[in-house]
């Protein structure tokens, strides 16, 4: 079985960025297609179902490089973006607001994927064996 530090930091930086494409491109995609179709999808179920993947696959990756490298220099800008997402999730629109929760959304995303980028550069630049394939 092939788990690395790589794809964990990768698929966590690509679920941040599908989080902010749901937020700001979702709507825009309804309204265009509007006369085409005929269902409502729940927002929100999307919104906490990309959350719920996100958040516990962010925490292996960024413990895992910890335990790898032992670099903390990023790990505090990973928690804090991941707290964000948790809490646009759970505050919503009907606490925040629909501007309050993009906005909380976009800046914990865009924490979280510097902290993996960092996280996955780490591994990279210290070239460990528990960073890559065997």
């Amino acid at each position: 079985m092939i788990r690395t530090q790589i794809t964990t930091d990768k698929f966590a930086i690509t679920l941040s960025l599908v989080c902010v494409a749901h937020c700001f491109l979702v709507p825009s995609f309804f309204i265009m297609s509007a006369g085409f179709l005929s269902f409502s999808i729940d927002n929100e179920l999307i919104h906490r179902s990309v959350v719920l993947l996100a958040v516990p696959i962010s925490v292996c990756a960024l413990s895992l490089g910890y335990k790898n490298h032992k670099m903390t220099s990023f790990l505090p800008a990973g928690v804090f973006g991941l707290l964000l997402l948790i809490l646009a999730v759970v505050l919503g629109e009907s606490g925040l607001g629909v501007l309050g929760e993009k906005a909380l959304t976009l800046l914990g995303s865009i924490l979280t994927v510097y902290a993996h980028y960092k996280n996955h550069q780490a591994c990279r630049a210290l070239d460990c064996s528990s960073c890559h394939e065997e």
